[in-house]
Formats: C-alpha cells, structure tokens, sequence
C-alpha cells in the first residue's frame, strides 16, 4: 500500500471546533497512565502534551511517591495517586483505583505506556488497564513493550476483548518487538510493517521516524514535518500526549470513530512545533519540552 500525503486544508478541516461559549467539560478527558521512579518526566509531557493539544480535562495517574513531584511540574492537571511498588511502579490493584476514578470522572480516552515500566506489576498493571478500562486509547512505549512480551495471539485477544478503538505508536524497535522482527527489517519497508501491524492487532498504527506514518488497514498517509531535533527522549511521550488531546475532543463532537484523524493531525502538529522550535533552538538542542511550548505556533499554522 503506497503512503498519501494530506494538505493542509484536509488537516485544517480536522481540527476539534472550539466554540466560543464551550466550557471544559466539551473538550473531553484524558486519563495519562504513566510513570515510575526515575521516569517521570516522560509522564509530564505526555499530561502536559494533552492539555497544550487543548483536552478540557487531564488526570495524571501514577505511583503515589511520584505525585509531588509531577504536580510542581503541570499545575493544570489533576492527579491520581496509585499504589506502588518498593520500586516506585505501579502495583497490578491500582487498576481498581483508576476504575472507581473513571466512574467519577469519566474519561474520555487514556494514553498508557509512558515510562510506566515492564517490571512484572507494571506488566500486570498495564494488562488489567487495557482488560479493564474500556476506553480509547493510545498505547506507547512500555505498554507496548508489556505488549510484546506475550505471544501476539495473546495480545490481539486482549485488544479485541476491549472493544474500544485503539492507537499504537511504536518507533520501529518497539514495532519489530511486536512482529517479532528487527528494527532494520521494519525500516526496510516501513509501509508494509504498518500494514502488518493492523493484520495482526487491529486498530491504527503509528511508526515513529522520517516521515511518521499512520495506518488504519485502509490506508497509509506520510507525515511531512518534523526534523532530527524529534531523536531525542521525551518527544514520543510529548506525541502521545497530543494525540490524547485531540482525540478526547474529536470524541465529543463527532459521529464516528476519528483516531485516524487525530493520529494525523498529532503528527503534523508535534512535527511543525518541532520546526518552529528548531529554528530558535536550533535541531541539536531541541527538547520535547520546547515542542510542546511550540505547539501554539503549529495550530496557527492550520487556522485553530
């Protein structure tokens, strides 16, 4: 299958309406499930990442411990003490907790996986979260490293047995975990590791790298912003994040499931802040926080 590229106007036309009389409650809620210790910048930016992209709402859910720390760093979000290991990881009962959340709060889409850890309760954390919490969601980094741990029968059963829409965004190591092949053999043919990646789980891919692509099974567009800035930790979690926060908002206002349009509109986004900040910052010294500070630019690019 042959990537597309969209215009601007396509992506324009994709962009979550914001009314002028709207309150918060319109632009949805995204639940960040995320962190350990040692890793929680990579839960920030995702939260901080949702709330720039325009969510109404963000719940940063991590291990207790990591709470102050994560709070003094994203005034804006509410957060959600778990219990956690002696590690600082999630225990496998936090799911309980999120689950009394979401009937409280009701959670419009969750991103999982940032920093979040592969040490067995994280693991059976990150599966109760997918088994239990039957919400949209974009999965990233060690949830999908938790992911390819099991057989991809076992994965694509626990997928399926969400029966909620679903994003993967892996880099391409992350993705050849999940095939079982190497990182080199994805980046052979990269087109054909997205499609790949639908027949075997479903849902929409998202492959990190030059020129991001997006599948959905149907078809298969080539981002084109972005720069060499974007290789650095951090900017993953950053997208993750932003596409969240667009998705929760697309999720109020329209009829239909609109993943593949916030999977895109996330690329285009993440990418354009990444240029604008590089020319100040210069691609060297980019950082996803500087990204995500951008991102105002990059919507004025499209008009929102």
């Amino acid at each position: 299958m042959k990537p597309s590229s969209l215009s601007l106007a396509e992506l324009k036309g994709w962009l979550p309406p914001r009314p002028a009389d709207a309150h918060k409650g319109r632009f949805g809620h995204v639940l960040v499930l995320a962190g350990s210790r040692g890793m929680i910048g990579a839960a920030v930016l995702a939260a901080r990442g949702a709330m720039r992209a325009g969510a109404g709402l963000v719940t940063l859910a991590l291990p207790e411990s990591q709470v102050p720390v994560a709070a003094a760093q994203i005034v804006e979000a509410m957060t959600l003490p778990l219990p956690e290991t002696s590690s600082g990881a999630l225990r496998s009962d936090s799911v309980a907790m999120i689950l009394s959340s979401h009937e409280r709060r009701g959670y419009t889409v969750m991103a999982l996986g940032p920093g979040i850890g592969i040490r067995s309760e994280s693991q059976k954390a990150v599966v109760g979260a997918l088994d239990s919490i039957k919400i949209p969601a974009v999965i990233d980094a060690d949830a999908l490293n938790v992911l390819s741990m099991v057989s991809r029968k076992e994965s694509r059963r626990l997928l399926e047995r969400r029966n909620a829409p679903f994003i993967i965004t892996p880099h391409p190591g992350e993705l050849g975990r999940l095939l079982g092949m190497k990182a080199s053999e994805i980046e052979a043919d990269r087109p054909e590791a997205v499609l790949r990646a639908f027949e075997t789980f479903g849902g929409i891919c998202l492959l990190k790298g030059s020129r991001t692509l997006i599948g959905d099974g149907r078809r298969i567009h080539a981002n084109a912003s972005g720069n060499a800035g974007l290789a650095k930790g951090g900017s993953g979690d950053a997208l993750t994040g932003i596409i969240a926060g667009l998705w929760a908002q697309r999720l109020i206002t329209s009829p239909h499931d609109c993943g593949f349009e916030a999977a895109c509109l996330g690329a285009y986004l993440h990418g354009f802040a990444a240029d604008r900040a590089a020319k100040e910052k210069t691609v060297r010294a980019l950082l996803a926080s500087d990204v995500i500070e951008a991102l105002p630019a990059a919507f004025k690019k499209l008009g929102g």
